[in-house]
Parts: structure tokens; sequence; C-alpha cells
């Protein structure tokens, strides 16, 4: 008899599974659950005996199984590919700054955007993740952490997968996050990555959630962007630049910009003049990204003049920049690096 995962289920969701039994029996699980890692109902001592041993011939609680773990040299950065229960697996970045721990979850197995630099989308879209699976990536590198005695601060759904184009079960598994009875994580301290899927950038506004939204934007101009990045031909730099500034309005929340710098692609001073002219005046900010070398793409990273210069001129002409620090190069932390090497093994 096969046992249902009870992991990933609301509060609501439990009690209602749990029937007949009081409903602060269900609080007493969800807690156990989340705010305290039990893996098996015969660690919950509140409960009865008989109780547990009922409920564990019926359920169970489960998240992923690691399949391989790399560390990087400096040990900031830790990947890990987790295996799901039907086979498939997915990437989590644990990543430790000095402002706190951060973790980049994946919301999809593989990716279906075809962006042309990015490793994620080599082998397609297999399906979306639950968002009882999305849950327990960051689950698992809370107890990771936990296990150094520290702790998780940070969300970011930047890995494998478009995480609007899995909206519902996205939305469902921030709700659940933010819960008390859960991490309790502040919204403030999520951000959702997207390529720019316009109509679900407008929900998103509408949920009133204050998470940060982060657009990979790489390219200043419809024309290159289309040819790097597919969905250009469906939502261009019009209305997607619309969009953004639209949601940074509604949440008071400053929209970061991605720009992965690719070299000799778009990685010039026109480009930069480009870009600062089509985010004046917007409520945002650039997230400057060399491009991190995948074996299957045909890009090169750009020099390190070219990033100074176009970091430089963005901050003189009115555009807030940052350059991401590096992490885990070594440990082939571009999204889906690790994935693709495993399943061609």
């Amino acid at each position: 008899m096969n046992r249902k995962n009870l992991f990933g289920l609301t509060l609501a969701e439990l009690k209602t599974e749990l029937a007949p039994l009081p409903k602060f029996r269900a609080k007493q699980i969800a807690a156990h659950i989340y705010k305290h890692g039990m893996k098996t109902f015969d660690e919950m001592n509140d409960l009865p005996k008989n109780l547990r041993a009922e409920l564990s011939t019926r359920y169970e609680i489960k998240i992923a199984e690691l399949l391989k773990r790399l560390d990087s040299r400096d040990k900031l950065t830790t990947k890990f590919l987790l295996g799901l229960s039907d086979g498939a697996a997915v990437e989590v970045v644990l990543m430790r700054h000095d402002y706190g721990n951060s973790v980049c979850i994946s919301s999809q197995v593989g990716c279906q955007m075809g962006c042309r630099f990015c490793a994620s989308t080599l082998k397609g879209l297999e399906r979306n993740l639950t968002a009882a699976e999305m849950l327990g990536e960051i689950f698992f590198a809370e107890e990771f952490l936990r296990g150094d005695g520290q702790k998780l601060d940070s969300v970011v759904i930047m890995g494998t997968g478009e995480p609007l184009m899995n909206y519902d079960e996205l939305i469902k598994m921030l709700r659940l996050l933010h819960e008390d009875y859960c991490l309790g994580m502040s919204y403030r301290k999520i951000t959702i990555s997207t390529c720019g899927i316009v109509p679900a950038i407008k929900k998103l506004r509408d949920e009133k959630i204050p998470v940060t939204l982060s657009i990979s934007l790489h390219v200043p101009d419809d024309k290159l962007r289309s040819a790097l990045m597919p969905i250009n031909s469906a939502f261009g730099l019009k209305s997607l630049l619309a969009a953004g500034d639209d949601y940074a309005q509604a949440t008071g929340r400053r929209v970061t910009y991605e720009y992965i710098l690719l070299g000799g692609v778009n990685d010039t001073e026109e480009h930069a003049r480009r870009l600062a002219k089509i985010l004046s005046g917007q409520l945002a900010n650039v997230n400057l990204i060399p491009f991190n070398p995948v074996d299957e793409r045909n890009f090169l990273p750009p020099t390190n003049n070219a990033v100074k210069k176009f970091f430089h001129f963005l901050n003189t002409h009115g555009i807030g920049a940052t350059i991401r620090k590096e992490m885990g190069a070594d440990v082939n932390a571009a999204c889906g690096q690790l994935r693709a090497k495993i399943i061609a093994s």
C-alpha cells in the first residue's frame, strides 16, 4: 500500500486529510513537520502511541533524496542534485554570503524557454515541480544549514525552469513558506526570477505579496533579445519594462534586471548606453553577471575590462548596478549544468 506524503500540505489540507481527528492534532503534526523537521511519526511524542502507529501505516513525511553534492573550493557554495519520487532530479544551490545564507531553488524539471546561453533548457521541459517539491528543496537546504548550527536567511527562485510558467504551484509554495507554522519566511526575503512572462508578472503584482521580482533582461534591444531569448517574440521590451515598472510602483519593491554579459555579444559601451536609456526613471537596479561558460553553448565570458566599463557607465548615468560575485564556478553552479552532466553519464 502506497502511503500518502504529508509534506507540503497546508494546515487546512492537513485538517481535511486527517479528519475525523481533532483539528488540534493537525496543528501538532504541522509543527512537527515544518518547525521541527521530523520525518517519522515515532518522533512525535505528544501524539498517542496507537495514533502514531496508525499514521505510520497510512502516511509518510518525505522531501527529496540527495543524489550528489559538490562543494566549492572556497566553501561558500554547495550544489545539491536532489532526486524526486518519480526519478526526476533537480538542482539546489546553497550560497553563503557575508550578509546571510541563501538558497537558489528550481521550479521545473528542465525548461522550455530556450534561452540560447542557458544550460537549463538543453534537454527541454520534463515537468513542473509541485509546491511540495519546491518547498522540499528549501527544507533540504535549511536542514543542512541547521546541522552546521546556521540558518537559512533568504530564498531565490532562480534555478532551473521558469517560475511564472508554474504559477499556481509557485504561489501555493510561497504562501505556505510564509506561514508561521512553516518557516515563517518574510516575503521580502524571497526573490522570483522570470525571463519575462508579462501576463504572469501582472498577476503576481495583484497577489499583494511583496516578493522581489528579478527580470532576466540581458539585452537592451528587441532584435538581439529575440535572437537570444525566444520569449521576447511574445512579450517585447516595451511591454516587459512596463510590467516591471508597474510591479515596482504597486509593491514599492525595486525590480532587479539581470544582465548576463556575453563576450562580444552584449557587453559594449553602446549596449550599456541603450540599457541606461530604457531603464531611465524606473525603480530598478541592474545585476551584471559575467557569463559562466557552458560547454554546450558557443559563448564566451566578457573581459574584466569590459565588465568594469559597463558597470561604470551605468552607475555614472543614473542606473544603480552591481556585479554579481562569481560563486561556485568549480561546482557547475550555472543552472542545469550538474543535472545535464548526470543525465549524459
